[in-house]
């Protein structure tokens, strides 16, 4: 039989039994799939998708939220992560309404009139301050540069019901910016002294006084305390150290006034605003006034206390000898004079004084400072370092001669 010979069979495609396969090649398989099958895909999972979405969002915010830290890990965990700090807030606004009612009548505001000389020629000029009731015998704290440091030609007391009185200046000292006065009147609303020594950073603070004139009386600002043991050049001589410094408004008629707490107690007298910054005020703590005001209401006057030395900063001296002792702060003392509380200590030349009780010395400035909370009669515990090593030394205030 010729193999090329056709039977009849036309050239076209015949129907195949279904037990016949045929067998493709697997490019023509796939081709024929795409071509057949895109159309549908599309539609069908632009509908899976929208399905898978519509679910998605339901188990995020429903059934998710109830599963992180139980049966899913949280997200926003993380195992090193500090343990959160509780703390018990209370309404600040209420706190310094109770505290304007329980100090506001123990403020007082101060008017003077002060001579300066203008050219050829005297004039009288006012001041205006503030201060604040520590006795109700009629003793009145305030700043010293509020009196004219004692010098003021008349001051007068202006109080919370309107009257106004005549006052007179019974001890001040510029140095620290401190002075007291006294009026003729008793039974007067006392101030509540605080310990300015448990003041914390970002507490509470609030200041009452006359800022700006008498339009304003009273003017109660608040804020927090901002620093602790501040030291603020007040003129070319003076420095005052170990000041409470606040961001509550302080301005020149708020001089001499409370700064107060949360509890209403006195913990600083305001004495200086640094005016080429906003919110940077200054108090002086109330812990270093506390002797004296005891001393002039028991005794009518308020003697410091010496220990009897010459001394030089630490700093400076390094500096004009150009040496580095490897201390940074404290005084090194460079005569003791006889039959005082140094000599009597055994205080000697060479010792380097760097505590005063609990106080850090920084300078001979510093140490006046801290002596104004000791009284005649008074201990105090010194820590010194003599030849490389410390000591402690202790020694009893004495009047000097």
């Amino acid at each position: 039989m010729d193999e090329n010979k056709d039977y009849g069979i036309e050239d076209r495609e015949r129907d195949i039994p279904e037990d016949i396969y045929i067998y493709k090649s697997s490019d023509e398989i796939e081709k024929k799939k795409k071509k057949r099958g895109f159309k549908g895909s599309l539609f069908s999972y632009i509908a899976l998708a929208l399905v898978a979405s519509i679910i998605g969002g339901f188990i995020s915010l429903y059934v998710g939220p109830s599963l992180y830290g139980n049966i899913l890990p949280n997200p926003n965990s993380n195992q090193y992560a500090s343990q959160p700090v509780n703390i018990n807030t209370t309404d600040d606004l209420n706190t310094v309404s109770a505290v304007v009612k329980k100090a506001m009548s123990s403020v007082v505001g101060i008017t003077t009139l002060q001579t300066r000389q203008f050219l050829f020629e005297q004039r009288d000029v006012e001041g205006l301050g503030s201060g604040v009731i520590v006795h109700s015998d009629g003793y009145i704290l305030t700043n010293a540069h509020v009196v004219d440091n004692g010098n003021a030609r008349e001051i007068k007391v202006l109080f919370d019901n309107g009257d106004k009185v005549p006052g007179r200046v019974l001890w001040n000292d510029p140095a620290i910016d401190l002075a007291i006065v006294k009026v003729d009147i008793t039974n007067l609303p006392v101030a509540e002294l605080g310990d300015s020594e448990n003041l914390e950073v970002g507490e509470i603070a609030i200041a009452i006084g006359n800022p700006l004139g008498l339009e304003f009386e009273r003017t109660v600002t608040s804020g927090i305390i901002s620093g602790l043991h501040r030291s603020v050049r007040m003129d070319q001589t003076t420095i005052i150290d170990d000041l409470i410094q606040t961001d509550a408004s302080i301005n020149p008629g708020n001089s001499g006034g409370p700064l107060l707490n949360k509890r209403g107690e006195v913990v600083g007298i305001n004495t200086a605003k640094i005016k080429s910054a906003e919110g940077l005020g200054f108090s002086i703590p109330i812990n270093s006034v506390k002797t004296i005001v005891r001393d002039v209401i028991d005794k009518g006057a308020h003697n410091p206390v010496m220990l009897g030395i010459r001394g030089i900063d630490v700093q400076e001296y390094q500096l004009r000898l150009g040496i580095d002792l490897g201390i940074r702060e404290g005084i090194i003392i460079l005569q003791v004079d006889e039959d005082t509380t140094a000599s009597k200590s055994g205080l000697l030349p060479g010792d380097i004084v760097v505590k005063v009780d609990n106080r850090n010395i920084e300078s001979m400035q510093n140490l006046k400072n801290v002596l104004y909370k000791y009284s005649i009669g008074d201990k105090a515990t010194l820590k010194i370092i003599r030849n490389g090593e410390e000591k402690e030394i202790e020694v009893v205030f004495q009047e000097e001669k």
